[in-house]
């Protein structure tokens, strides 16, 4: 039976799978010791515990245990990346390269740098989100301390080509950095073939709790070192200060597993069911496009453009299901997407774009709700908009 409401923001959060959560529980109550106490079997059994799911985490995307840096999530370890890597190169080299379309905790990152004397080279996209690979190429020279390209777009689901982007950055000794927060746990990731130095991810989008993440740092060939941001402890190998969390790590870990064991099939699920998604609303709509790259996507992330028809005003005539007009961590902020403004919709096309996610628990029966909810809605808008014109 039909559960209402319906979840469709999948790129916001994710829920925790069960599995995760009941290898959780017992390091909550019976396990509950600090790692950092290292007298007593509580806190041996802690720190066996972190070792293991640490373990999970690194086989995940093909690293060694000890590169596995834990965080508090991606937006920690978007900043321990990239102002890790600008303070130590500060006295050498003061140029970071990025792109418009990133993740908030990495532009506002390099806009505080900025303040602080680096320059902050943003490469152009296409209308898909893409970079140019030649510009990149061209843009690095002897001052470039620190590439950052997210590898999945969190607002339009574009995969932007990282093997190639780490091979160049690779070729001019310069350090890549990778937001992989949307592709760690959905897509295949290996940062050895990948070429990347450093990469941002988090538990909570891949079914494991909030609150916990992980910096990959690479230790040979070339060793990362960062400054570390947080003080006090000298944890985790002195790039992050802080009593581990236990549970989050467990699960973390788990939800790892997991996706290891589960992603191709779950992708072949997510990509039939965006499709019976995208089919139902053609049968019934016209005048609306998918923003992003059509092929090179998440097929989980559906971020439309229904055009005459506001998003703001869509959303609450379809309370039923649970979606989103942007980026869930500036959703305080009530302005158009950054990240659509830098692939050139226009402002009454910016005014009329939703995303919709699909994920692990999403079901047939849930996107056939949706596309005659979201059907119904939008030919109800669009009626109004016409009344109005003809007034």
């Amino acid at each position: 039976m039909l559960k209402l409401p319906i979840y469709m923001d999948y790129q916001a959060t994710t829920p925790v799978d069960k599995r995760a959560l009941d290898a959780m529980l017992p390091y909550f109550t019976d396990k509950f010791g600090n790692a950092a106490s290292k007298s007593h079997e509580f806190g041996w059994y802690a720190e066996k515990a972190v070792e293991m799911y640490r373990g999970k985490i690194a086989e995940l995307i093909g690293c060694k245990t000890q590169e596995i840096v834990i965080t508090s999530g991606a937006t920690e370890s978007n900043n321990l990346a990239v102002k890790g890597i600008a303070e130590l190169f500060s006295n050498v080299k003061k140029k970071i390269i990025t792109a418009p379309t990133e993740h908030k905790s990495v532009l506002d990152s390099c806009s505080a740098l900025a303040k602080k004397g680096f320059e902050i080279y943003l490469l152009k996209v296409d209308k898909f989100g893409l970079i140019d690979l030649n510009e990149l190429r061209d843009a690095i020279d002897g001052n470039t301390a620190l590439v950052s390209i997210m590898t999945v777009n969190n607002e339009i689901g574009t995969i932007q080509p990282v093997e190639d982007i780490g091979r160049i950055c690779k070729e001019k000794e310069v350090l890549f950095h990778t937001d992989a927060t949307q592709a760690v746990g959905k897509l295949p990731v290996n940062v050895q073939q990948m070429n990347i130095d450093l990469m941002s991810f988090t538990a909570h989008k891949m079914y494991g709790p909030k609150g916990v993440g992980a910096l990959y740092v690479k230790s040979k060939d070339p060793k990362v070192k960062l400054n570390p941001q947080i003080d006090g402890g000298g944890h985790e190998n002195g790039f992050r200060s802080g009593t581990l969390n236990i549970p989050g790590i467990v699960g973390f870990g788990k939800a790892c597993e997991i996706a290891a064991n589960e992603m191709s099939v779950e992708n072949e699920k997510i990509k039939k069911l965006g499709e019976r998604f995208y089919q139902g609303l053609s049968s019934q709509l016209d005048d609306f496009f998918i923003n992003g790259h059509p092929e090179k996507r998440f097929p989980g992330n559906l971020n439309i453009c229904f055009k005459h028809a506001d998003s703001g005003t869509l959303m609450m005539s379809m309370k039923e299901i649970a979606v989103s007009s942007g980026s869930a961590c500036s959703s305080a902020a009530v302005e158009p997407s950054h990240v659509l403004k830098a692939i050139g919709l226009k402002d009454d096309e910016l005014r009329s774009s939703i995303r919709f996610g699909i994920g692990r628990f999403s079901t047939e029966e849930e996107i056939d709700f949706a596309v005659n909810k979201v059907t119904e809605s939008v030919k109800k808008i669009r009626s109004v908009f016409k009344q109005v014109l003809q007034h």
